[in-house]
């Protein structure tokens, strides 16, 4: 098996300067990871170039490394067909190949690894369906962070509803290292109460695993512009930094007894944010690349007493947002 050749960015060399500062840090840096790769069909070719990547932004001084949306599935909502044998099937989480493969890669780096997953609930559902989970595991083994996809968006070649309930857990928020973190996905990016809830709850970074691309009812649109201006402009309306975890690669699937599905071409572009704005690193749209960058956690601090957005935020008036 030929090893894959990453491409290694970094924005390690001194975190950017914080512009509303007005007092030291009072935390030092922490060092992020992110893989971007393409889906393998051979699955353990797949786990292997995983364990590669995992390994350089380990290597790398990364604290936490984090996987793309649905870490060892192709992308099956392509099809409308729905969860069955053979083709898109839930998997438990304890027991299951995604936590054990974390597992693994945790315990072997000594560092924290997080990883998507198409969960399985108990009791399973009469139409199959089960759950977007995005998990952390800790080297010791121990589960960090569960947390199921809210939001699930429904349009062509993205039917996640005929495979995903929508999770109903909030919006929790775990300690990392010296940081607060929030694990949501994917689709979930595009929705700003989703953010603003988890940085009211009190989370700095947050991170979404990810599976987009191409649009097949409009093969000449790309919305690549609009999906990281969104999630930047995110960060910057709550403070937060942003990981947005990709995959690469046009994905061809033929579900079992069916016709060939429309290719969908994922964008990568996998990339960290900061609180004003300012892209740390980015991946390339077609290429494997590691992640890694330093983040400069007080810069939160910084721009929300600059631009108090939170403390003066009007709640009382919100009640249209929550109307049916």
């Amino acid at each position: 098996m030929t090893a894959l050749r990453f491409e290694l960015l970094t924005s390690t060399d001194g975190t950017a300067p914080s512009p509303a500062r007005t007092r030291p840090a009072e935390r030092p840096p922490l060092r992020v990871g992110a893989v971007q790769v393409a889906w393998t069909a051979d699955a353990t070719e797949h786990a292997a170039n995983l364990r590669q990547g995992v390994r350089a932004a380990a290597e790398a001084g990364a604290a936490i490394v984090c996987l793309q949306e649905l870490t060892l599935s192709p992308y099956f909502a392509v099809s409308d067909r729905g969860p069955g044998p053979g083709w898109a099937e839930p998997e438990p989480l304890d027991g299951g190949p995604t936590r054990a493969l974390l597992t693994d890669l945790a315990a072997e780096t000594g560092v924290l690894v997080h990883g998507s997953l198409y969960e399985a609930v108990d009791p399973p559902r009469a139409d199959g369906r089960g759950v977007n989970t995005a998990i952390v595991v800790a080297p010791d083994g121990s589960l960090v962070a569960r947390t199921r996809k809210v939001h699930i968006p429904v349009t062509a070649g993205y039917y996640e509803d005929r495979y995903f309930l929508p999770g109903d857990g909030g919006f929790p928020v775990v300690p990392v290292a010296q940081a607060r973190f929030g694990f949501p996905t994917c689709w979930d990016q595009w929705f700003p109460e989703l953010s603003r809830a988890y940085s009211v709850a009190g989370a700095e970074v947050l991170v979404y695993p990810t599976a987009i691309g191409s649009e097949p009812d409009h093969p000449d649109f790309d919305t690549q512009p609009l999906w990281q201006q969104v999630i930047v402009g995110q960060g910057i309306a709550n403070g937060t930094f942003m990981v947005a975890v990709n995959r690469i690669g046009t994905e061809r699937l033929t579900p079992p007894g069916g016709d060939a599905l429309p290719p969908i071409t994922f964008y990568g572009s996998s990339f960290v944010s900061d609180p004003y704005g300012r892209v740390l690193v980015r991946a390339p749209r077609d290429r494997p690349a590691v992640l890694v960058a330093d983040l400069d956690l007080d810069a939160r601090r910084d721009w929300l007493e600059l631009f108090p957005l939170l403390a003066t935020r009007r709640p009382d008036q919100y009640g249209p947002l929550t109307d049916a």
